[in-house]
């Protein structure tokens, strides 16, 4: 099997995450123009918990 044939090209890798950034912003004006504070706390309460949780596993199962 040739060396990196699998391997995500860097470009398509950065235009991934831009994507994914970009909807979590539309996701956060979406909850802004809903009118509901609550459901921007959700969302950022949620966001603060699956980055701890992450950093979490991360550390635990770090090689």
């Amino acid at each position: 099997m040739a060396k990196g044939l699998f391997r995500i090209p860097r470009f398509t890798g950065l235009l991934r995450g831009g994507a994914y950034k970009f909807g979590r912003l539309l996701g956060d004006f979406q909850a802004l123009s809903s009118g509901s504070p609550k459901r921007v706390g959700k969302r950022v309460g949620r966001r603060i918990v699956g980055k701890a949780t992450g950093k979490g596993l991360r550390k635990l199962f770090k090689d």
